[in-house]
């Protein structure tokens, strides 16, 4: 079974940018050399809610539909209630640990993001991302620079 990169909003914003910083033109390359390798790389539903927002706020269409060929090209991982039952779940006990992710009235995206990629129960899963921080207590996340191919 091959490795499942789920893209966090980090990469995911960095690979749909039409502005070609040099990161993300690092990132689309990285992202291209993953796809090549077989790696199953995945958008979830989550992250490109966050990115799509944002880009609908400011009218950036070049942005919106490079996230569209993307979402259309790769694996689109699509919220489920049992996703969402597991992220209620993890929210929960990270306040009861006192270490919560996000303040008490947000709806704490980093949650459902790390629940989405545990409902693929794919053994090497691991969440591509910018920020390892909160991620990295509940499940695999790299940032995305440190995930060499297979």
């Amino acid at each position: 079974m091959s490795r499942a990169i789920v893209l966090d909003t980090g990469p995911l914003g960095l690979v749909t940018n039409p502005k070609f910083s040099a990161e993300s033109v690092a990132c689309v390359q990285w992202l291209q050399v993953h796809i090549t390798s077989g790696s199953r790389v995945i958008v979830p539903e989550i992250a490109d809610y966050e990115i799509r927002r944002e880009l609908l706020r400011a009218s950036k269409t070049k942005g919106l539909s490079r996230l569209d060929d993307l979402a259309k090209s790769l694996e689109y991982l699509p919220i489920t209630t049992n996703a969402m039952r597991q992220a209620a779940k993890l929210w929960a006990q990270a306040r009861q640990q006192g270490q919560p992710t996000a303040s008490d009235k947000t709806i704490d995206g980093d949650m459902i993001l790390i629940a989405q990629s545990m409902t693929l129960a794919i053994p090497d899963t691991v969440i591509a991302t910018t920020n390892v921080g909160h991620l990295s207590r509940f499940i695999i996340a790299e940032l995305w620079q440190n995930i060499a191919p297979r």
